[in-house]
């Protein structure tokens, strides 16, 4: 076979490619020298000529210290398998032979092992520079032949005999300069040279502790423990379970496109090896802060993490066959009893001649949980949306209700038998009133009229009331902080924030208890950042209402405000009282929060913001309208509105009162009736919310023709969004629904004498 000093072939290839720089170099040269001739000038070629003799002495001299660098540097690393008793051959990336410890025949290579050597060689070359190993069966009797890099220009064969060999006396090995140790079956260290004891951490009692980076990998790459030297662990073959391991030294060049995992510790990206079934190899410590305490080598990557869409073992398959390459997917785990989400993308590789798995991870918790209050915020949207929906419609029927309750109760006096069977319906469609209302507060679409008060005032007139609330067990404890800043806040709603939050304060305390609130002034100097929301630095008045209950559990606490969440028994709550309170803050413009402290109770804590008297000055005070007495009244009202049942409620009762009614169940038909020029048209009350043409649409066209008509909108949302301002409607007034009888013609009767 090849020799590295006789081998035609690799003389060949030298000579080839030095030939063909010779050969371009001389076609340049003669170029040169027929262009020299041309335009009479000899310079030219003759500097040509020059540069080809100093670059021809380059090539030499690069050929020479070749030879001179593989005749030295093979030597010092074949003479670590001196004692082998199998033949152990260097060569180079080509298979030509570069030296051989004494057990190898003087002259030949494969011969007698394999059937084919040329094959064999041209096999194992390609597979170990693409792998960095590679072993194959050598002829019938079971022996086999085993290659690996050592470094990036040298590849290093042993020939194991069939039925393995006898082993090397020990102290054959213990003479050898690179570290030698011999393991038991169980990795305990059974005997050691002194090149392992000088360099390895003593006392050395196992083989994975005498490595940075265990288990132990044949013909792998690993980092001493103590020197940090990068070594090949090579494995003799052995007997009576007991194996002898030679760490043979990697200079830094060697090492070159061969990272061994050591390198990756101090990477700042989470890296991790895995077997193809999944057991770890190797983590860095980025990947072990991410996976916990359990990330070592033999634990299965699935039980440390789980895939939230495809399993980790379905992903795992998946790449050992070559699908889903480098596809990222989250996945979910716990680290320090905290529940953590991981970005995973798992990619396949070959290292030290073995197929693995590389998984690269990065820590996506913070991004899952910005994802689910995203989510939550639109689930609360959407439920908002529904909730303002429902309780427009269900605020017309209640119109219907009480209009036509009103109708039959002018008919029959409070002697009448079925007298108070209307006023029991009146009660009850008042209390649904009052839920409709709850889910417009949670949906921040009710009507709001805010009023500077003073806090101290507003829970002192409170006090009553909410000591009515609580039982004889539940007691209530109020204070104030000194010099209270005034608030803007809808006086009414507020006091329904207190009362909702008491009362939830109340049920916690089955067994009876305290109830305290409590006022202050706060100045926040920076952003104040409680769970999803941020406080603005400014002046803030401070309420917290505080029970001595069992507390709200911390699963909980993210849902607490949620509508239609109880942590009540069935039938004992809506779910509605915590999320009005908290809808009410929030479009006043404040903020809620709640703790929890295990076995302490739940504080509530309100942030309003305080009025600056000298920023804003107070608005106008409302002159006290007049109610009228005598609600009849004379005048054309054009009535829109697409229920029927309102629609028809109300046309009877401005009937009732005097009033001619022209009825229409759409902006379209009213408009259809304002064409009719003869008609004096004195008010317009329309519903806002209607199909095709709404309130507002239609109104702003008919006012074109008719600006002296007065406008009144009723609507069970607020009137923010259509009243008032440049996109609402000038001068009209609004009537929410539900609305009865008199509260509907005593509106009409207002406009029309304004």
């Amino acid at each position: 076979m090849r020799e590295r000093g006789s081998t035609q072939g690799i003389e060949g290839v030298g000579d080839a490619r030095s030939g063909a720089l010779l050969l371009l170099a001389g076609a340049g040269l003669l170029t040169s020298t027929l262009t020299g001739i041309w335009s009479g000038s000899v310079a030219v070629p003759t500097a040509l000529a020059v540069a080809l003799l100093v670059f021809g002495l380059y090539l030499a001299g690069l050929r020479l210290a070749g030879r001179l660098s593989a005749a030295t540097a093979p030597d010092r690393r074949i003479g670590y398998f001196a004692s082998h008793p199998e033949p152990v051959y260097l060569t180079d990336l080509d298979g030509a032979v570069l030296a051989r410890n004494p057990a190898a025949p003087a002259t030949g290579f494969l011969e007698g092992w394999l059937a084919d050597p040329r094959a064999a060689i041209y096999r194992l070359t390609r597979e170990v520079r693409a792998t960095g190993f590679a072993e194959e069966e050598a002829g019938p009797n079971g022996g086999r032949v085993t290659v690996s890099r050592l470094g990036p220009r040298s590849l290093l064969w042993r020939l194991d005999r069939p039925g393995g060999c006898s082993r090397p006396p020990a102290a054959s090995l213990a003479d050898t300069a690179v570290p030698w140790l011999r393991a038991d079956a169980g990795g305990r260290v059974t005997a050691l040279n002194p090149a392992a004891a000088q360099g390895l951490p003593q006392p050395l009692e196992t083989l994975e502790s005498a490595l940075v980076d265990p288990p132990l990998r044949p013909d792998g790459i690993h980092i001493l423990a103590g020197s940090g030297q990068p070594v090949r662990a090579v494995v003799l073959p052995g007997q009576d379970s007991q194996r002898d391991v030679l760490f043979v030294p990697l200079a830094g060049d060697e090492i070159a496109g061969l990272v061994p995992d050591h390198f990756l510790e101090e990477l700042p990206v989470a890296l991790a090896r895995l077997e193809t079934d999944g057991r770890l190899i190797y983590a860095n410590r980025a990947a072990r802060q991410l996976l916990g305490e359990r990330a070592e080598p033999g634990v299965n990557i699935s039980d440390l993490i789980e895939g939230l869409g495809r399993s980790i073992r379905e992903r795992l398959s998946d790449t050992s066959k070559g699908r889903a390459l480098g596809r990222s997917e989250v996945a979910r785990g716990t680290a320090d009893g905290q529940e953590i989400f991981l970005q995973v993308a798992f990619t396949r590789t070959v290292l030290d001649g073995a197929p693995s798995l590389l998984a690269v991870l990065s820590d996506a918790t913070e991004l899952k949980t910005l994802e689910a209050q995203f989510v939550q915020s639109q689930k609360m949207q959407a439920v908002g949306q529904l909730a303002g929906g429902v309780a427009h419609d269900f605020n017309n029927l209640l119109t219907a209700i009480n209009g036509h309750c009103d109708l039959l109760l002018m008919r029959h006096d409070v002697a009448d038998t079925e007298h108070g069977d209307l006023m029991q319906i009146r009660q009850n469609a008042n209390r649904a009133a009052a839920l409709v209302r709850q889910l417009l507060a949670f949906s921040r679409k009710q009507t709001l009229r805010p009023t500077i008060i003073s806090l101290q005032d507003t829970l002192s007139e409170l006090t009553h009331l909410l000591n009515r609330l609580l039982t004889e067990k539940v007691t209530l404890r109020i204070e104030h902080g000194p010099d209270l800043n005034p608030v803007r806040v809808d006086e009414r709603q507020f006091e329904q924030v207190i009362m909702n939050l008491v009362v939830n304060a109340r049920d916690a305390m089955p067994r009876g208890g305290e109830v305290r609130i409590s006022t202050r002034n706060e100045h926040l100097d920076r952003d104040l950042h409680r769970d999803r929301a941020v406080v603005l630095p400014g002046d803030y008045v401070v309420v917290e209402v505080a029970d001595s209950g069992t507390g709200i559990p911390k699963d909980k606490l993210a849902k607490i405000f949620e509508p239609f969440y109880t942590t009540k028994q069935v039938g004992e709550g809506t779910g509605l009282g915590l999320s009005t309170a908290y809808g009410i803050v929030k479009q006043t413009g404040g903020f809620i929060f709640v703790d929890s402290p295990p076995g302490q109770g739940a504080v509530f804590t309100i942030y309003l913001p305080a009025y600056e008297k000298t920023a804003i000055a107070p608005p106008p005070v409302e002159p006290e309208i007049r109610r009228p007495r005598d609600l009849s009244g004379r005048g054309l009202v054009l009535l829109v509105e697409d229920e029927d049942a309102v629609r028809s409620f109300a046309a009877r009762a401005l009937q009732l009162r005097g009033y001619t009614v022209m009825e229409a169940a759409s902006g379209e038909e009213a408009l259809e009736i304002l064409k009719d020029e003869s008609l004096n048209v004195d008010i317009m009350v329309s519903d806002v919310i209607m199909p095709g043409l709404d309130g507002p649409a239609w109104v702003r066209e008919a006012r074109r023709t008719r600006p002296e008509a007065k406008v009144v909108f009723v609507s069970g949302y607020a009137e923010d969004a259509f009243v008032g301002g440049d996109s609402g409607i000038p001068d009209a007034s609004f009537l929410p629904k539900p609305f009865t009888l008199p509260e509907l013609t005593q509106k009409v009767k207002e406009m029309l004498e304004a």
